[in-house]
């Protein structure tokens, strides 16, 4: 059975398709236009923009010559809302935000389609077949990077918003599209238009998903744990370190890891951490130094961490103090035998905090996106996102219940296309994910606002 309202005939559904159909070849041009924009992420706050603005006037002249309104916009960092989720001050020249609205005629339901223009880095660029930014079809794929995460599902919903506007489908709700920078960071893009005043009744984030739907996602919570010990020559022995002996910062950061390790397996074990669609929580040491000099006992060893947890895990504002005190906690308990451990504790830092969300798989956006990928042959799961996505976002700080949805996400042996050499997009997903954002904003704007 159709899931398109009754109030559009079969006809315009049938159109709309054809349309999208039709507009293939540019649907892949307008891919290739915004891979070939560099906006790769920044290291760090410090670096310049690169071409975020260029690429935001370039969509919002497409979408004001489709009929919609387009602000460009570069938030100030008194903006962004108040969160863990980004360092203080950070600034946004040079990287605008982009929203544009299709209004609606009635009393219809508003539907955001939200992406980020941001992507990894291309390096090391000399192992790509092709060069990365610009883009290629080779045997049905489109290579480039960003094709998959996200320039694609960027591109889908563009066409699919032009080819509603083009056949004179006025939707009853309003069609909003947001295309932000930082999520490839911290998420701050997104976070700053939350801020400027951008929401809708739900949302679309046109992800990588192969075409399945994404209602729940893991928070990230990121820091570093610091193990002191004391310089002295290696080649020596130590002597006691009660009186003023050498003490090697890394072999004491041991317990720290075996602490961290049984930590993890014991959430893993934890009925009350299990999720019907995410994994367990996690704690991933990722990064490491340690030591000055090859000859000396090091001073110091730091550990980089990355710790992915459930909603269930999250306290009363949706963010991670209780992870953070679950984990100080475990450490401090499991060193407290060793007694330089307890006389010089490790010292932990925390920096990027991204919330965890989740969809109710009732909600009316959920069935909607289901249904529309169905209609066009596709067999939708409802998934989670191990990670993390501005769906989050959307979700827990603009009350916009948001979903995502998008094309290749998986290459034929099950590894990732993401942020590999050679990303790529099948051009039939890429032509899916437009048909299906299409149908889904006909059925969602049509249902009655809340």
């Amino acid at each position: 059975m159709s899931h398109v309202p009754m109030n559009h005939a079969p006809t315009d559904t049938e159109a709309l398709l054809a349309a999208i159909d039709s507009r293939t070849d540019d649907l892949i041009a307008l891919t290739c236009d915004l891979v070939g924009f560099d906006t790769t992420v920044r290291g760090d706050a410090s670096e310049p923009a690169r071409d975020e603005a260029d690429l935001q006037e370039y969509l919002a002249a497409r979408l004001r010559a489709a009929g919609a309104t387009a602000d460009v916009f570069t938030p100030k960092p008194s903006d962004l809302p108040p969160s863990p989720q980004t360092p203080p001050g950070l600034g946004f020249d040079g990287r605008p935000q982009l929203i544009a609205r299709f209004p609606g005629t009635g009393n219809g339901r508003s539907l955001l389609f939200n992406g980020h223009i941001d992507v990894v880095s291309a390096e090391p660029r000399r192992e790509w077949t092709s060069d990365p930014f610009e883009g290629t079809v080779r045997d049905g794929r489109l290579y480039g990077r960003g094709t998959c995460d996200m320039k694609g599902g960027i591109a889908a919903a563009v066409i699919a918003a032009e080819t509603l506007a083009a056949l004179g489908i006025r939707l009853p709700g309003d069609l909003l599209i947001n295309t932000a920078t930082d999520e490839e960071w911290n998420g701050a893009g997104t976070l700053a238009s939350v801020g400027y005043g951008v929401r809708a009744d739900a949302a679309i984030v046109p992800e990588p998903t192969d075409l399945d739907v994404v209602t729940a996602q893991r928070g990230i919570l990121g820091g570093t744990v610091t193990v002191a010990g004391r310089p002295g020559h290696a080649e020596h022995p130590p002597g006691d370190w009660r009186k003023g002996g050498a003490v090697n910062a890394i072999e004491k950061t041991l317990p720290v890891l075996a602490a961290l390790q049984n930590l993890r397996a014991g959430w893993s074990a934890d009925p009350a951490h299990r999720h019907p669609l995410l994994p367990p929580p996690s704690i991933v040491p990722t990064m490491i130094k340690g030591g000055e000099w090859w000859v000396t006992y090091p001073a110091s060893c730091e550990v980089s961490l990355d710790v992915t947890y459930l909603p269930v895990q999250a306290d009363a504002g949706g963010w991670a103090s209780r992870v953070r005190e679950d984990i100080e906690t475990a450490v401090a308990k499991a060193v407290s035998a060793d007694p330089w451990l307890a006389a010089y504790p490790p010292a932990f830092a925390w920096d990027t905090e991204l919330p965890p969300a989740e969809v109710d798989g009732g909600h009316p956006l959920v069935a909607s996106v289901l249904a529309s990928a169905t209609s066009i042959g596709h067999s939708p799961r409802i998934l989670g996102e191990p990670s993390w996505t501005d769906a989050a976002t959307l979700t827990r700080l603009a009350n916009t219940p948001a979903v995502c949805l998008g094309p290749t996400a998986t290459r034929p042996d099950g590894s990732p296309t993401l942020h590999t050499i050679d990303e790529y997009i099948e051009v039939s997903d890429l032509v899916a994910t437009a048909k299906t954002l299409a149908l889904a904003a006909l059925a969602m704007t049509t249902r009655a606002a809340a």
